[in-house]
């Protein structure tokens, strides 16, 4: 079977580096793209994945629309020339190449409807398979559920082993207390009118931290000047291991939040979206993985944080409530390569499923 896997953020090259790995081991022949994202190709080759670039990138959604027809005539040019039977992955471009060729586009996307308006509206109508976790409220006839999230298709146990080696390279001894901050840029097309935490409650949150421990920034773009002394200077690949390790996780991030909270790291994130998703208020108030707060909430964020740095079991607490979510949930990429190894009977058997 030919294979097309389009990457169109960093988080989708661990969201299907292990599918890919699993593809070609047996047999398959997959071809990578990737829009000119350092951050992601920089990933892509920490992972020997061979790709295609397909350049190109802007914020404006203006911009965006323009390279999007763009990408469409690239990515469409590759379908055709290599017999592509599956586009799979996180990509509108291949929802919309396989309205006008052969290929079966299967989409996958764990963000609500309601928070993604454009998504909606022009990537789930093309798409032949829309895959989703089971908790996400997703309206289209397309979707197809599936009992996991897309954090576990490359942190679940059976595809994630902590390195406690990344501890020694950033001058940490194991068991030493630190903190991993992510601050969000909000540049994607769903983050228009999105707050993340201002810059003077980020100088808060350091100071509150520093009297604990060594803080560590990790940054989607550039770092702001006066916090480049706790830049963290660390390869990407190797970030799920201190997070893993880490006292806790803190910041604007989405992703990021859900990473550690699914590793049993403790996770406090603070932005617009708070409240507002399904799979994080799932790790939040069912699994108690993690806590989401509005920025005019950011009293009782600080608060939040007092209260999990006093309590001594804090981590422990927090890796048997990722066990009990662990026994809840699937291998993601197990199902991922079942999916594609047994299109279109395997949307068949989901569909029947429900």
């Amino acid at each position: 079977m030919n294979i097309l896997i389009d990457i169109a953020h960093p988080a989708h090259v661990h969201l299907i580096r292990n599918t890919y790995f699993e593809l070609i081991k047996r047999g398959h022949k997959v071809y990578v793209t990737v829009k000119d994202i350092p951050s992601a190709i920089a990933l892509l080759d920490k992972y020997q994945i061979p790709f295609i670039s397909l350049g190109g990138r802007k914020d404006s959604l203006i911009g965006k629309a323009l390279l999007q027809i763009a990408y469409n005539i690239r990515v469409g040019w590759l379908v055709f020339s290599k017999k592509i039977d599956i586009g799979f992955g996180s990509s509108v471009t291949l929802t919309h190449i396989s309205k006008f060729s052969k290929m079966h586009s299967i989409f996958l996307d764990d963000d609500d409807d309601a928070v993604e308006p454009l998504v909606v509206k022009y990537a789930h109508p093309f798409a032949n398979v829309v895959l989703s976790p089971g908790t996400v409220n997703r309206a289209t006839q397309k979707g197809i559920a599936y009992n996991g999230y897309h954090e576990l298709a490359y942190l679940h146990p059976n595809r994630f082993v902590p390195d406690p080696a990344v501890l020694t390279e950033i001058g940490l001894v194991p068991g030493e207390v630190y903190f991993v901050l992510r601050f969000n840029a909000f540049k994607a097309h769903h983050d228009i009118d999105v707050q993340g935490l201002s810059i003077e409650n980020k100088r808060r949150l350091i100071t509150q931290l520093e009297k604990k421990g060594k803080v560590f920034i990790t940054t989607e773009r550039n770092i702001d000047d006066e916090f480049k002394k706790y830049q963290l200077l660390l390869s990407p690949e190797k970030i799920h291991s201190l997070i893993y390790y880490a006292t806790l996780l803190i910041g604007d991030s989405q992703t990021m939040t859900s990473e550690a909270a699914v590793l049993g790291t403790p996770a406090l994130k603070c932005n617009s979206f708070a409240g507002k998703l399904s799979v994080p208020n799932e790790l939040e108030e069912k699994y108690q993985l993690c806590y989401s707060y509005l920025p005019e909430a950011a009293n009782d964020f600080f608060a939040r944080i007092d209260e999990l740095l006093n309590d001594t079991n804090t981590k422990f607490i927090f890796r048997k409530r990722k066990d009990k979510m662990l026994k809840d949930k699937i291998d993601v990429t197990a199902f991922y390569v079942w999916f594609i190894e047994n299109y279109p009977e395997s949307a068949r058997i989901m569909r029947n499923s429900l």
